[in-house]
């Protein structure tokens, strides 16, 4: 009983969180415009610009949870603007199934894409869930980590967030919101591996955030980076795409592999 009202204190309190966040700014406003366009769009790789092609691996773009294709239209947008060419993919309704069947999903679609295209390897930018989603794919599937160059997760509670409760509140069958919770199954099996050897890491906090605080978000061997935006922030604040299309930009080097937390 005193465990079930401890929980219910957390939900309480994070309603309440929820409702400062709207009044932060606008940005929470501009983000669920973009949710609301739902999983059906033409993709922005329709308007890439003309000029010279892109130089970078295509970009894998994935949304988090209880998200759809539309919350990562804007970001998608403006990397595409930025000269990259973005694909994004419907990961389920609203995205609440095992993250680890998610991680399936990505595994064929990243096959596809190499054989298909002919590229050796891709870039991947998630947000939130989606992070742990890839997460799950570079460090459980054989192969994974040669076909990945760079992973940005932007605002990833790669140690679990309470937030989650309010996932479970809203879809209380959605296993999803079960394994983001502090200590679960899924991130305990997670993390006991490493991050293996080949793709640059990067993870990506706002400082606002309090789905995902930047101590949730940090990686042992990968890079880090705080912004001073909120968890929908990093989706539709212009100076993330602009650090997101820095990241996947730079020259690769010894200093972009396995660099320290900073």
């Amino acid at each position: 009983m005193a465990e079930r009202l401890g929980l219910w204190a957390r939900t309480r309190h994070l309603g309440r969180s929820l409702g400062h966040g709207f009044v932060d700014s606008g940005q929470t406003a501009v983000y669920l415009r973009q949710l609301l366009r739902g999983n059906h769009g033409e993709p922005s790789i329709a308007v890439l610009p003309d000029g010279p092609r892109p130089v970078t691996p295509p970009v894998l773009l994935l949304h988090g949870f209880l998200a759809t294709r539309g919350s990562v239209h804007l970001l998608e947008r403006r990397l595409t603007e930025r000269n990259h060419v973005v694909m994004t993919y419907q990961l389920g309704l609203l995205q609440v199934r095992d993250i680890r069947d998610t991680a399936e999903f990505l595994a064929s679609k990243v096959d596809s894409l190499v054989t298909q295209t002919g590229v050796e390897k891709i870039d991947v930018v998630a947000h939130s869930m989606g992070g742990l989603v890839a997460l799950a794919y570079i460090k459980n599937h054989a192969g994974a980590a040669q076909k990945v160059r760079r992973l940005v997760l932007l605002g990833t509670p790669a140690r679990g967030t309470w937030s989650a409760l309010l996932g479970l509140m809203t879809v209380p069958l959605g296993r999803g919101s079960r394994q983001l919770l502090p200590g679960s199954t899924f991130l305990r099996d997670l993390d006991r591996l490493p991050l293996p050897i080949g793709p640059e890491v990067t993870t990506v906090a706002g400082g606002r955030d309090w789905l995902a605080p930047s101590h949730t978000t940090h990686l042992p061997g990968a890079r880090h980076l705080d912004l001073p935006t909120g968890h929908s922030g990093l989706l539709v604040d212009e100076a993330v795409a602009d650090a997101v299309a820095a990241i996947l930009d730079a020259p690769s080097g010894p200093d972009q592999t396995g660099a320290p937390s900073r």
